[in-house]
């Protein structure tokens, strides 16, 4: 209780805020200065990537409340009672199972027919999902509203292609950055707009006698307007990132998802495989230790939820200026191949420092490691991917990462969450730091895929310079 005494009173006093103020100021007016450095096309497909990621996040938190008032206390099938908890974690899981299941067709589609067509269809998917959700009338519906959004929502590795093609090797690392930032703000606006559609929904639209409420529809219009905004903007403004010479080659092997996905199993040594590995298991060992975070901060440190949001707006500021500010700088410095690897060890001393913290300055400095260390590894990780890779095949392959690192977030929760429950409140994150460092081994010998001398010819066919 003290500390959460200490952390209210400290936000109360004006000097405090002051301080954070100037701060604040300051730090945006650095941020304007790096984004006016974007290139065109990029900054096209960030604030395509932003606006979409601002729809999702309105609908998001509000699911849960959904399933309540659809679904009551739950229904009994074969004698067995599914609760209300249940059918939301199910009803989630079917969003992304569907994300995961899609996400390698999406990336060879966009191989065949380019990558802005692929992005159109997914926005479209998205606001006919959008619609779904705001009139589901039953459970079932709602669910079905997910699987939609789900099987649009597999595009992440083709915007990461996109980046990738409309890129020079030495830029993407930084690129991603900056599209992560951007998505970043994306999950901090979305529930925002969220509540905001809420309220909205209950208030009178039609002038005169007349009433017109959309109701607890509000929000998946709202956020169905807002996807149509979008695909009309990405159809007016982004081009494609790939040459039509590059679609395909007479005589080239390619291969279908299936064969795509079981190859990383089976040629585990390979460039390209050891590079998925790293991105899935860092990136479930890092999320999945965060499914038992509000349960670890508040039995070590009494954050409750009051507090809690002070915790991811450290973590988020954080997050948003090192991708922004100083991913760049680090990659011309280190290049991706150490820069990622400093970033695995930045993140794994940042979980682990977590239940080593013996106050709040020391889950503070802990804390500052794990953003930093998000911001050095995946970026450059997706960036070696598609150095090791030809730009034919890179749509399939960034999302097949994305698919592995779906499920390795999928697994990791639940074996945290037992951990959480057996082995103690600390377990999960030694648990998630091993993992982490254990990662650093699959990358040694990758370095020569960063090395500027090495990317002129094999890249020069698959880079398109904004």
């Amino acid at each position: 209780m003290l500390i959460q005494q200490n952390i209210a009173q400290s936000f109360q006093s004006p000097l405090v805020r002051i301080l954070l103020g100037v701060i604040a100021l300051g730090l945006l007016y650095v941020l304007w200065k790096e984004i006016r450095k974007i290139p065109a096309k990029l900054f096209t497909l960030m604030i395509t990537a932003f606006v979409d990621m601002v729809g999702l996040l309105m609908i998001i938190p509000l699911l849960p409340f959904y399933v309540k008032s659809l679904g009551g206390a739950g229904f009994d099938v074969l004698g067995m009672h599914f609760g209300i908890g249940i059918i939301s974690g199910a009803i989630v899981a079917a969003f992304t199972v569907a994300q995961l299941l899609s996400a390698p067709m999406w990336g060879r589609f966009s191989d065949r027919v380019g990558r802005r067509p692929t992005l159109l269809i997914a926005l479209a998917a998205s606001a006919i999902a959008y619609l779904i959700f705001g009139f589901a009338h039953s459970l079932f519906v709602l669910l079905i509203s997910r699987i939609v959004q789900g099987a649009g929502g597999g595009t992440v590795g083709v915007i990461q292609a996109y980046v990738a093609d409309s890129t020079a090797p030495e830029d993407r690392a930084r690129a991603l950055g900056w599209l992560s930032a951007t998505t970043n703000l994306g999950v901090a606006l979305g529930p925002v707009l969220g509540s905001f559609a809420i309220t909205l929904g209950h208030r009178d639209l039609m002038p005169g006698p007349a009433t017109l409420e959309m109701g607890h529809a509000a929000p998946g219009i709202i956020a169905a307007a807002l996807c149509l905004l979008n695909i009309i903007f990405a159809a007016r403004y982004l081009t494609e990132s790939r040459h039509v010479d590059e679609q395909s080659s007479e005589g080239a092997v390619r291969l279908t998802s299936r064969q795509a996905i079981w190859r990383v199993i089976s040629h585990s040594s390979e460039p390209s495989s050891r590079l998925i590995w790293i991105y899935a298991i860092a990136i479930g060992a890092f999320q999945g230790s965060f499914s038992v975070l509000a349960l670890f901060l508040n039995a070590r440190f009494q954050v409750t939820e009051q507090t809690i949001g002070y915790f991811f707006m450290y973590v988020g500021a954080i997050s948003v200026f090192a991708r922004v500010l100083l991913l760049g700088r680090a990659v011309d410095w280190l290049g991706e191949a150490n820069l990622s690897r400093l970033g695995l060890v930045l993140l794994a001393i940042g979980v682990a420092g977590m239940p080593l913290s013996r106050n709040l300055l020391m889950l503070a400095i802990a804390v500052a490691l794990i953003p930093l260390g998000t911001a050095f590894t995946f970026p450059c990780v997706t960036a070696l991917l598609s150095r090791v890779i030809s730009s034919k095949e890179r749509g399939l392959y960034m999302g097949m990462q994305q698919t592995y690192g779906g499920v390795a977030r999928i697994i990791a929760p639940l074996f945290f969450g037992w951990a959480f429950d057996s082995l103690g409140v600390s377990s999960p994150y030694f648990f998630s730091s091993a993992f982490i460092l254990a990662t650093i081994f699959l990358g040694f010998g990758l370095d020569k895929y960063a090395r500027p001398q090495l990317s002129g010819a094999g890249e020069a066919a698959g880079t398109s310079k904004a």
